[in-house]
């Protein structure tokens, strides 16, 4: 080969040589292993795994007294209407007692006979001027009308129809001048300021509730308004027909002072399995084999595997009863590709 034709092959295969270390790239760039595989990751935090229910029932005053009559007679007098707040003892109306008035009378007068006679027989007997047997005899005379005069005292009585206690008068079935009979109701009383919704719960949901239990609560009629209600009891035995137990859930004491009613349509939620602050993967995440439920931590760009112990299922996540803490970084998705100090790189985080 003659001068200048090497010279011409040198300078060819210099230019090769410089176009071909142009082209090279880090196999640390792309190599899907130097890389890592590319994942979602999730904070290990604590969430509400509660599992709740929505029913339905009427507001009802928790003390609904049917004050019925306690004897025959014609209403008399009328003092309390629909509407109106009586206090114990408050008469809420009255019945036409003159022929009691008058038996009573007379019993008192037999009752003042019959104590002038004792008295008299106790200053004989003082004089020995009479037998014992008289003397045991006036005095079963005196109890024997004082019991009377009690009897009729406690009829006329029952001519004043009295409130029992602190309560509101939410139905008056009586007008001036009708007559009534012995256990007629007269008049429907509520303690408006302690009302409450009874609504009917299955057997496998009431099993998880307990008294003073928070539940919240949402009136049709007042949409604007959540009212925070607490269990007050559970009723023992379930219906017959419905096989439902009846759940009473007592609202506020305030209820009736921010508008709520007797009969308004009450909508209850409350936790019947409450799981409060738990930890929890997306179940996907969760991965299962011989040894047991294992999930994949991130160290170092790295998996490691982690044994769990798992509880519930619920809504697409899985309760962690052991072998997490709060704060880990787990990996979010499908173990089941994933090896055991597998590379991976960070894409993303999963709430």
């Amino acid at each position: 080969m003659n001068p200048v034709a090497m010279r011409f092959f040198l300078l060819l295969t210099g230019a090769s040589l410089a176009l071909s270390g142009c082209n090279r790239t880090d196999d640390y760039d792309t190599g899907p292993e130097r890389r890592g595989t590319a994942v979602a990751v999730m904070e290990m935090e604590p969430r509400d795994m509660s599992r709740r229910v929505m029913v339905s029932a009427p507001v009802e005053p928790r003390v609904h007294i049917r004050l019925a009559s306690r004897t025959t007679g014609t209403v008399h007098r009328l003092h309390k209407e629909e509407g109106d707040r009586v206090e114990q003892g408050d008469v809420l109306a009255e019945l036409d007692m003159s022929e009691q008035r008058a038996e009573m009378a007379r019993a008192e007068a037999e009752e003042e006979r019959a104590r002038l006679d004792y008295e008299r027989m106790v200053e004989l007997r003082e004089r020995r001027a009479v037998s014992l047997a008289e003397y045991q005899q006036a005095l079963a005379n005196l109890r024997v009308a004082e019991s009377e005069r009690d009897l009729w005292r406690t009829r006329v009585d029952f001519g004043r129809i009295v409130a029992p206690q602190d309560t509101v008068v939410t139905r008056r079935h009586i007008e001036l001048g009708e007559a009534v009979q012995q256990h007629d109701t007269l008049f429907e009383l509520a303690a408006i300021d302690e009302l409450v919704v009874r609504p009917g719960l299955p057997e496998v949901d009431v099993a998880h509730l307990v008294p003073g239990q928070l539940a919240s609560v949402r009136l049709d009629a007042l949409p604007e308004q959540l009212f925070t209600g607490t269990v007050r009891r559970i009723f023992p035995a379930a219906d017959t027909g419905s096989r439902l137990v009846t759940v009473e859930v007592a609202l506020p004491g305030d209820a009736d002072a921010r508008g709520v009613r007797p009969g308004y349509l009450a909508r209850v939620q409350i936790d019947v399995d409450a799981r409060a602050d738990v930890l929890a993967l997306p179940t996907p995440s969760v991965g299962a084999d011989d040894e047991g439920s294992y999930v994949y931590m991130v160290e170092d760009d790295r998996l490691v595997r982690r044994s769990v112990t798992i509880g519930i299922n619920r809504g697409g996540w899985t309760e962690i009863t052991d072998g997490l803490q709060p704060g880990e970084v787990v990996l979010a998705s499908n173990p089941i590709d994933m090896r055991e100090g597998q590379q991976v790189r960070i894409v993303g985080h999963r709430d």
